[in-house]
Order: C-alpha cells, then sequence, then structure tokens
C-alpha cells in the first residue's frame, strides 16, 4: 500500500506568525515593504517543493488598540498590496503555485476573474484565488459603509461572487484564438461566450477581456470552518485552509466537508485539507525549545495582553505577573471559560497566558527535531485528518529556511513527500482536476 503523500502551503505573512518575531534580530524589520523579502521566501519554498505560497490579506488594520499602546507595538500594520506582488514573484519563481487573499466583500466579480486570470496567464498556470469575505468593521469604513455586510448577507454574496467569477473564467473558448493572419481571423465567433448574469448581488453582462486562464480556474482556496464555508469549499474550492490543535476535532472537520463534495459532483480527492501548522524544528530537541524560548521573551507585554482582550478584556491594570483574574461580562464567554480553566490547570500568571495565548494564534503548534516534526504531520494525514499543511512560520525567512533544510528531507527519506514537482501548473502538482468550461 503506498504511503499517503503531504502536499504543503507555505504562509508568507508578513515577518511570520509569532508576536514578537520581527524583533528577532536575524528578521528584517522592514521586510513587509521589500519585494526582495517575499522573493527570497518564495524561492526557497519552491526550493522545498512546496505546492504553493499565501498571500493573506485584510484591506484595513487588523486590530485595534487594546489596550492602548500595543497597536503601535504590532508588525501587522503594514504590507504591500498581494496580487501586485504574485505578478512579481512570478518572474521569480517557475514552478511554486501563488495563491493570494481577495475579499468577495470589496471587490467586484469582474476585477477578480480579470486580474487572476492575468496573474495565471503571467506565472503559466500557477496562480490561486483565497477567497474570503472579509470580517471587520474596520475594512467597511474603506469601502464607504458605516458597518460590515451581516452573516448572511456576505456568504450569499459570496456565493453568487464565486459563481460570476467562474462564469467570466469561461468567457472564451480554449481554442478561440486562432490568430490566422492568412485569413484574417483572430478568434472564431463561436468561442465567444457572453454571461449576462443577473442575480441578486451582481448584474454582470461580460465577456472577459482576458483569454481563458491556463488552468481553466486558478486554484479556489477557502478559508474557514463555519457551515456556510463548508457549503462553498465543497462547491468550488481546490483547498481548504483550517485552524485546529486536536485531531479529533480535525477529523471532524475533513469527514463534514469530503462527505459534501458528492453532493456536488466532486470526488474526495478534487479538494485538499490543509490546517495551519508552526513548527520551530532544530537538530536536537534542546536546540528547538531555545529557539521557543527566545522568540517569547521578545513579546512585548501590551502586544501579549492584546492577545487575551477580546476573552478576557483589558488586564493591563493587574501586575503582568500575578495570578490570572476573572473577567467581567468578557465578549467571548466560550474563550474566556477555555483561557481560565487553562490558567487555573497550570497556575499561570497573566504572562503565563498571553505567552500561551500568542503561540500559533490559533493553530497547532510542534517544537522539536525534523522526525518530531514529521511525526506529527504524518500522524495528522495518515489518520485522516488533512492531506497536508499550510506551514506558518513563526519567523521569516529563518523558519522556512528551517523547515525546507530539516524536515523537507525527513519527509522525503519517508517517502511522503516529492522529490520533484509532478507538473508545470499548480493543479497538476496539487493533483486536482482542471475544470471543464460550462460552455464546453
Amino acid at each position: 500500500m503506498s504511503k499517503r503523500q503531504i502536499k504543503l502551503g507555505l504562509s508568507m505573512r508578513q515577518l511570520g506568525y509569532h508576536a514578537g518575531g520581527w524583533r528577532h534580530p536575524a528578521v528584517p524589520a522592514d521586510g513587509a515593504m521589500r519585494i526582495a523579502h517575499f522573493a527570497h521566501i518564495a524561492q526557497t519554498a519552491e526550493r522545498g517543493l512546496f505546492d504553493m505560497v499565501f498571500l493573506a490579506d485584510g484591506l484595513g488594520l487588523r486590530q485595534r488598540d487594546n489596550p492602548p499602546g500595543s497597536l503601535a507595538r504590532s508588525d501587522r500594520n503594514v504590507e504591500l498590496e498581494p496580487l501586485t506582488m504574485l505578478a512579481a514573484l512570478a518572474m521569480v519563481t517557475s514552478r511554486i503555485g501563488l495563491v493570494a487573499t481577495a475579499s468577495t466583500s470589496y471587490n467586484e466579480p469582474f476585477h477578480i476573474a480579470r486580474k487572476f486570470a492575468s496573474i495565471d496567464h503571467i506565472s503559466g498556470g500557477r496562480a490561486g484565488w483565497n477567497i474570503v469575505t472579509s470580517w471587520s468593521e474596520e475594512e467597511a469604513w474603506n469601502f464607504n459603509r458605516d458597518r460590515h455586510f451581516d452573516y448572511d448577507e456576505r456568504y450569499d454574496r459570496a456565493a453568487e461572487f464565486v459563481e460570476v467569477t467562474k462564469g467570466l473564467w469561461d468567457s472564451w473558448g480554449e481554442d478561440a484564438f486562432v490568430r490566422d493572419k492568412a485569413e484574417g481571423l483572430f478568434f472564431r465567433p463561436d468561442g465567444l461566450h457572453v454571461l449576462n448574469h443577473s442575480g441578486p448581488h451582481f448584474q454582470v453582462r461580460g465577456p472577459l477581456t482576458v483569454e481563458r486562464p491556463v488552468q481553466g480556474y486558478p486554484v479556489l482556496v477557502q478559508a474557514g470552518s463555519s457551515e456556510a464555508g463548508q457549503e462553498i469549499a465543497a462547491a468550488s474550492a481546490d483547498v481548504c485552509f483550517v485552524a485546529h490543535t486536536d485531531l479529533g476535532d480535525a477529523q471532524a472537520y475533513y469527514r463534514s466537508v469530503k462527505s459534501k463534495l458528492a453532493m456536488h459532483g466532486r470526488d474526495e480527492d478534487a479538494l485538499k485539507i490543509l490546517p495551519g501548522l508552526l513548527a520551530i524544528v532544530a537538530p536536537t530537541e534542546a536546540e528547538a525549545r531555545d529557539k521557543y524560548e527566545e522568540l517569547q521573551s521578545l513579546i512585548h507585554p501590551l502586544v501579549g495582553l492584546a492577545h487575551v482582550y477580546g476573552p478576557m478584556g483589558d488586564l493591563s491594570a493587574y501586575p503582568i505577573d500575578g495570578p490570572v483574574p476573572v473577567p467581567h461580562d468578557p465578549q467571548h464567554r466560550s474563550r474566556a471559560k477555555v483561557l481560565l480553566d487553562m490558567a487555573a490547570r497550570n497556575n499561570w500568571t497573566i504572562r503565563d497566558l498571553y505567552l500561551a495565548a500568542s503561540m500559533g494564534r490559533g493553530h497547532r503548534t510542534v517544537i522539536g527535531t525534523p522526525a518530531q516534526v514529521a511525526d506529527a504531520m504524518q500522524e495528522w494525514v495518515d489518520g485522516w485528518g488533512a492531506d497536508g499543511f499550510n506551514i506558518i512560520p513563526a519567523t521569516l525567512p529563518g523558519g522556512i529556511e528551517d523547515f525546507v533544510d530539516l524536515v523537507v528531507p525527513e519527509l522525503q527519506d519517508r517517502g511522503v513527500y516529492r522529490t520533484v514537482y509532478e507538473g508545470a501548473t499548480l493543479r497538476e502538482n496539487l493533483g486536482v482536476p482542471r475544470p471543464v468550461s460550462r460552455n464546453a
């Protein structure tokens, strides 16, 4: 019986996922504004034969100044626009997939269809779109709105948005452009298909002014675990990015989403589920633990307190090394209970609490040797809780350099990870089908 092959994405979130990582001596503090920083990261991931690199994005500040002073100490405030970056990265890579976030709430389908189709052509078939609905009031304020769309409306809009976008990608037949100089015929008239969509959220005539993407459609990525998000993923997504820390939860989500695919006429292998994984790796466990402790020491107390502000409220007036107080009327009661129970069980101080809450930002964290990290990965893939992982390094570029140099060879030695790219496009490397045009 052949071993299950692990798929890998890399989240290139600015300077890394650790709350204090930008202060590390090896991290370029201005890297989020330098394309050379991201080019090096993407090239390193390609050297490690990753399926794709992924650029998360938000259309406003991702946090508020709670407690006061925390916002100015965070590295999450500025970053380059992701679709512009994908086009640049396409010029310095050749095989790795290039995925970026774009919101269905604050874009129009024609814009998204045109931009991602262009990137797919520029990259030779390596583009991917991470579909999000956006979530914050801060984003709404930047787009002529006082408040964000309500939950049902934004998911209804998203479902229609995706279908319109796919329809626009089908505007031209595969062989529509004959470019016959002798006959003077640039494209076959029967190869042009006008969409003429009219729905509750969008009226879009079309056609798209870009040829059909190299991959048919760019790879579609969905992030989120809600029931509405799962339905969109089952209907349209090729990849799901999720956050799970428990194998049982991961297995339940895996079964739930995969079971919905048949209702949409899709095979289970047509969708890859990649939970986030933050790995701190070194040749020995002691060295890996030292790396972790160094990073934890770099978290400024106000930044740490910001990570527990939602469930716990403002704890800045309490002694940082004193006991964790019971919050008064917390915003997120269930999360507050989880944190309080953890603090009581472990006899944590406030500092201990925010250090634990800051690590991984809700994603699974593994600290250890290459063999220990590989064991943790195989456990979830062999246990049908994942098809692979979206690697979220604590720091960049060091986190991906360590993973490629240490973990990738271990996975290859075990026969669970590629030694060469299987194809030229992202779809080919992921092993997901190329969509047939609705007009074929």
